[in-house]
């Protein structure tokens, strides 16, 4: 491939990759495959066995905002616009919510916990079906919104710092850092799927969290730019004659280590959570026999599966070359 398309690809990636606007597709993918070795063993085989699909799929809720125009408020909520203290008392159900703040102003200031409820009753009703297709659709879409739900800037007006003279701090932090970082990450956790008992509550208290680490994000960054010149901070590149302005690399990292493990630890939230949907939806559906859409579980098969729960166990999935999302990363740079 020449230089010149190469650069024009990976622009292309980079441009799309902003333009998106909800954790970088490198973790919209990693968190999807984490939460596959959190499934239970009646439910690892089929899962697993569709890995691929799952992560090539977990960013598609962002590229179909090209699409269609009502997709962008499914990523997010504007919690300043439904009132102080809205985080703790907005209603946990969609129709309440309706009620109290009409469909108009959820539709336009942002709906994400009652995106992932919704996209849950999908996801079980495909259970109950048994239709492979349905099933893998809407699990992959639903573990993009509820890692969405876990992205602080998701969770305010001030979406990209732009009102607090911050603005690209949104993929900064959730695109930039990870790229840069995750070969440091801990992409291990404990977690074994469990079920959900109040659906609204889990995905409301993952949105509550995510909305608390705003003031210190924002801040940190503030504190950061202090250690830093104006040439050292950002990057300034001409396109298409205009000037375009994006943090440096060095900025970033020492941002990140501000940060101390705070994106990390959503990651692997996200991950934890999207692993505990699939797994109740599974049993809110009568937890149905997924062997018989699950062909060619042989004894090769399962020992692939062992081999990536060990790397997994002992943090070496990048190491050894395991994880798609970078996999995934290396062939489209090609």
């Amino acid at each position: 491939m020449g230089v010149i398309k190469r650069y024009s690809i990976l622009f292309l990636l980079c441009f799309i990759l902003v333009l998106t606007g909800s954790w970088g597709f490198l973790v919209h993918k990693t968190v999807h495959q984490l939460a596959v070795y959190e499934l239970p063993k009646e439910m690892a085989p089929f899962f697993y066995q569709n890995m691929d699909y799952l992560v090539t799929n977990a960013p598609r809720p962002d590229t179909r905002r090209n699409q269609d125009s009502t997709e962008a408020t499914r990523h997010f909520i504007d919690l300043e616009m439904f009132g102080k203290g809205a985080a703790t008392q907005m209603p946990l159900e969609w129709n309440a919510a309706v009620k109290k703040y009409s469909k108009d102003s959820l539709l336009k200031y942002g709906y994400v916990p009652y995106q992932v409820i919704y996209m849950k009753e999908r996801l079980t009703a495909a259970f109950k079906s048994g239709n492979k297709d349905s099933i893998l659709f809407y699990a992959a879409d639903m573990g993009h919104y509820i890692a969405d739900s876990h992205v602080p800037l998701h969770t305010t007006v001030n979406y990209d710092g732009q009102l607090t003279n911050q603005k690209g701090l949104h993929s900064l932090w959730e695109s930039m850092i990870p790229e840069i970082e995750i070969g440091n990450y801990n992409l291990y956790s404990s977690h074994k799927a469990v079920y959900v008992k109040n659906p609204s509550l889990a995905i409301w208290d993952a949105v509550r969290k995510a909305a608390a680490l705003v003031p210190e994000m924002l801040q940190q960054e503030k504190e950061v730019t202090k250690k830093f010149t104006e040439a050292q901070k950002f990057r300034v590149q001409i396109r298409r004659g205009k000037e375009s302005k994006s943090y440096s690399s060095e900025f970033a990292k020492a941002y990140a280590a501000a940060l101390k493990n705070t994106i990390n630890d959503q990651l692997l939230s996200s991950a934890n959570l999207i692993a505990d949907f699939w797994y109740s939806s599974w049993v809110d559906a009568g937890k149905p026999n997924l062997s018989g859409i699950t062909p060619g579980w042989n004894t090769a098969a399962q020992s692939g599966y062992q081999a990536e729960i060990k790397a997994f166990e002992s943090n070496k999935l990048l190491e050894n070359n395991l994880l798609l999302s970078k996999k995934a990363s290396a062939k489209e740079s090609e």
